[in-house]
């Protein structure tokens, strides 16, 4: 068996459903320390709500450049168990693939990176490169307490980093054919529209919110807010719940409230969005309360080290030529991107993430860990160019 699958196994096999790692960390912590890295724990969050997370490192120098392979242990909920064809937590073969809740999104990733390392490490003990992993419990959760946190302190500390990969599921078919070199922010609002409660029988004595909000809501669903970029499509309004009366058929509604959402380019930003909506909003004459939610600011790596590095990996290993792709929901790459000048994720085929019966061929396992050594094998060379020659 090889040792990425191996691993893989080992970790599906920890029932680690956010925010619990399961003692993932703990497995992962004795490999690295073995390769001679400093594991260090970063745990945050109320005891009722505890969030694991590791910062691991081997840095040669403090001037060398550093690459990040950042991930998540903790699972989303299995849902119905009897739905499962095999126990989730349970590694199980069938038909060329592992299944397994976690398989896809995103432990055979985290095993990818190790066993990664382990390799490059074995053939160039000595490199001058710096390596680090930034793992944690809380992806799937309210991602309040882990990646978040581990970069403002990481930011505190003035820790340099260079370049990361997070192992997200971003491939369709094939492991490499798709990357995220960057993704859009989220933008959410509350809306509270107010309006004065009243027999429907007598309008004239009530003011529907309904009716008053139903115009502004109108325009901000017809309003282009960007046109997007050669990277991210047009930034994206969209309402995700309306609630208002009170049940009866006869009872006009005192108030209305709409949830909804921005998935926003580059080429917008949140203060922006937030500016037009309340133009739109008190043009209409609304009565109103509005809370906001920033969940994550946009980024994108545009093509350059870490970019051509992972391409030329994927190409090398698989034939395969990468697409570049900015779609799909937020990652933890929101907030590395903040400390972090180049972020790629890369990760195997996304198809069953957070589905019954998860899985992942068998076929796109060692072609994964192959990719990441890759990488790291380039920017090592790429990082002892660097390095300035003695005399000179």
């Amino acid at each position: 068996m090889s040792p990425t699958l191996l691993l893989a196994e080992q970790l599906i096999g920890l029932p680690s459903v956010t925010p619990d790692d399961a003692g993932c960390l703990d497995l992962l912590t004795t490999r690295l320390t073995a390769l001679g890295f400093a594991c260090e724990r970063l745990d945050s969050g109320p005891e009722n709500f505890r969030v694991s997370n590791l910062w691991a490192t081997r840095l040669p120098s403090p001037q060398a450049p550093v690459l990040v392979f950042a991930g998540h242990t903790d699972v989303v909920p299995t849902g119905p168990r009897e739905r499962w064809t095999s126990d989730p937590f349970v590694p199980t073969h069938r038909d060329g693939k592992l299944y397994g809740r976690g398989a896809s999104d995103m432990k055979t990733s985290i095993a990818a990176f190790v066993v990664a390392l382990e390799q490059f490490l074995a053939e160039r003990p000595d490199p001058a490169l710096g390596l680090a992993l930034l793992l944690t419990s809380d992806e799937e959760g309210p991602s309040v307490d882990g990646t978040r946190v581990v970069v403002e302190q990481l930011r505190a500390r003035g820790q340099r980093l260079d370049y990361c990969i997070v192992g997200e599921p971003t491939s369709v078919q094939r492991t490499g054919d798709m990357i995220k070199n960057g993704r859009r922010g989220t933008l959410s609002g509350r809306l509270t529209v107010q309006g004065i409660q009243g027999h429907i029988a007598y309008p004239q004595l009530a003011r529907n919110p309904i009716h008053q909000a139903l115009p502004a809501l109108a325009e901000l669903a017809a309003t282009t807010w960007d046109a997007g970029n050669a990277f991210f499509p047009p930034t994206s309004w969209q309402i995700s719940n309306i609630h208002a009366g009170t049940g009866a058929t006869n009872v006009i509604p005192g108030d209305m409230v709409v949830d909804f959402n921005f998935r926003f380019s580059t080429e917008s930003t949140a203060d922006g969005l937030q500016a037009r909506v309340h133009e739109i909003l008190d043009r209409h004459g609304l009565q109103y309360t509005l809370q906001w939610t920033l969940g994550g600011l946009p980024f994108l790596t545009r093509p350059g080290t870490l970019v051509d590095a992972v391409t030329q990996a994927i190409y090398d290993e698989t034939g395969l030529e990468t697409e570049l792709s900015t779609t799909g929901g937020t990652s933890d790459g929101r907030f590395i991107a903040q400390a972090c000048p180049q972020v790629v994720e890369l990760g195997p085929p996304n198809a069953s993430i957070h589905k019954v019966d998860e899985h992942i061929a068998l076929a796109d396992i060692e072609p994964l860990t192959a990719i990441y050594r890759r990488v790291v094998e380039r920017l090592d060379a790429l990082a002892r160019d660097e390095q300035p020659r003695v005399g000179s």
